[in-house]
């Protein structure tokens, strides 16, 4: 028979609210980092082709034979922007770490009705 393992992290027995408010704090962080690091350039890229788009429109620049690619751009990201503000709206966000543990219960179900003890609620 296996030892039990310890869930805490090697910190022994104790509060694991603490445990876990840490590493959500650190997720925070690192998904705030990641955030900056990528959409800071995407920014700078899309505030770029947003003036040349402006400069074209106003005839100040010779690139009209890109008109149509830089609208679908701008399209493009608009329809990208409002699935991410509706995802956000219907609370997609929230637990995404349930399709997980619902994908697991169901493969137990369906491989026998067994059902693991690592993913009861």
């Amino acid at each position: 028979m296996s030892e039990p393992t310890d869930t805490t992290g090697g910190r022994g027995t104790g509060d694991s609210r603490g445990a876990v408010a840490g590493m959500s704090r650190r997720q925070a962080w690192v998904t705030a980092a990641m955030a900056v690091l990528i959409l800071i350039p995407s920014l700078y890229g899309f505030a770029g082709k947003f003036v040349e788009f402006v400069h074209i429109y106003r005839g100040t620049s010779g690139g009209e034979f890109a008109v149509a690619p830089i609208l679908n751009y701008l399209l493009a990201s608009a329809g990208f922007f409002c699935m991410l503000l509706w995802a956000a709206w219907n609370g997609m966000f929230r637990d995404v770490e349930k399709p997980k543990v619902d994908f697991l219960e169901n493969e137990a179900r369906l491989d026998g009705g067994v059902r693991c003890p690592l993913f009861r609620r």
